[in-house]
């Protein structure tokens, strides 16, 4: 019977002297391309509130007969509003950079399922976020008069399965990181229901055209906290993957 050893045992060591850092080269290359992509994902997470909130910023602004205070976050996006065109394309950024964040945390999920669920509804939700501008409410004078239509009625619908994933978003994702970020989601959490259900009050009143003070920041708190929780999240997910990568490196 043939040995199974083809080439002599000096010449074996020589070829995998050759062979070995070649291969081992080329193993450490993918897995640094990996990590890179994996971060780059993370990242992301961070540029999306930064792009939303600034967006809200600027295009309250440069509206002047808007109120910051007083009116929802929805108007600046309504049929007929002067900076509607200005925001499609921003969200729609801001959409695609969600998405991409929780594919980023799917993909850094491994074993851990309430993360890996997180990611998953992360990616609906901008799936939804991408929809949502399709359907508009309109301006409060026209609401007045028309009584609303069918992208009005969808647009409440829409609202209400964004916050309703928000909410399972933030209650999965809360086991991400320790008792402090869990206790941390906790409050956001509260914070969305109080607010929620304090600006919920004021929406017979945008349909009637009359004024709604303070409806803008309550909106406004919700939005940003989860925007805030959404950064901390990835801020925690890129130092998380920073010591895994230090402690592989300190293993080799």
């Amino acid at each position: 019977m043939p040995s199974a050893n083809v080439y002599p045992t000096g010449l074996n060591a020589k070829i995998r002297c050759i062979m070995e850092p070649s291969t081992t080269i080329e193993i450490g290359n993918k897995l640094q391309s990996s990590e890179l992509i994996l971060k780059r994902l993370l990242i992301c997470g961070l540029l999306a509130p930064l792009i939303y909130v600034v967006s809200d910023i600027i295009s309250a602004a440069v509206w002047d007969s808007y109120s910051f205070t007083a009116q929802s976050v929805s108007e600046l996006r309504a049929i007929g509003a002067p900076t509607r065109l200005f925001l499609i394309p921003v969200l729609a950024l801001y959409s695609l950079l969600e998405i991409a964040f929780g594919f980023g945390i799917r993909r850094m999920a491994g074993d851990n399922r309430a993360l890996r669920i997180t990611g998953v509804l992360l990616i609906g939700l901008g799936l939804i976020d991408t929809a949502a501008p399709f359907f508009p409410m309109h301006l409060r004078e026209n609401l007045q008069l028309s009584g609303g239509s069918f992208t009005d009625t969808m647009h409440i619908v829409i609202t209400v399965v964004t916050v309703f994933f928000i909410l399972l978003i933030i209650g999965y994702g809360a086991a991400a990181h320790g008792t402090r970020f869990r206790f941390y989601s906790y409050a956001t959490v509260l914070t969305f229901f109080v607010c929620g259900a304090w600006a919920f009050l004021d929406a017979p009143l945008i349909d009637a055209n009359l004024p709604t003070p303070w409806l803008g920041v309550r909106e406004r708190i919700n939005i940003y906290c989860f925007m805030l929780w959404m950064a901390v999240l990835a801020t925690v997910l890129l130092r998380t993957k920073k010591q895994e990568s230090y402690d592989s490196r300190e293993m080799v």
